[in-house]
């Protein structure tokens, strides 16, 4: 069975930085696409990065060259480093993971089967 859990959100200040974790279990991050998407309040789920099956990293436009998504090695977890935040980041952000989506899907949420249960990130002076 498929479990995502995410770990360290939290309140930070305008350019500082947070590093979100995601733990999978019941099964191998080199088979499956791995994402992090974000929902503000009022605002649709927009994504923000995937790790498409353990190698090859996809990032949102707003979030490129600002975070980084990247597996840890010998654990089947997958981090979501996150410098120079800005207000704007201010979301609850989730795991999601699926091991059927071919490249093109990977934008859309809706394509996602599985989901951890998202933690708050604040950016805020």
């Amino acid at each position: 069975q498929v479990h995502l859990v995410e770990s360290g959100g939290g309140l930070v200040q305008p350019g500082g930085s947070l590093r979100l974790s995601c733990a999978a279990s019941g099964f191998a991050l080199d088979v499956y696409a791995i994402g992090w998407f974000r929902q503000a309040p009022g605002k649709e789920r927009e994504f923000v990065a995937t790790l498409f099956r353990g190698r090859t990293t996809y990032y949102s436009d707003s979030v490129k060259g600002r975070f980084t998504i990247s597996r840890v090695n010998a654990k089947n977890t997958v981090n979501l480093q996150m410098n120079d935040l800005k207000p704007d980041d201010t979301a609850y952000y989730y795991c999601a993971g699926d091991g059927r989506l071919i490249l093109s899907s990977i934008w859309n949420h809706a394509n996602y089967d599985d989901w951890g249960q998202g933690t708050q990130v604040t950016v805020s002076s």
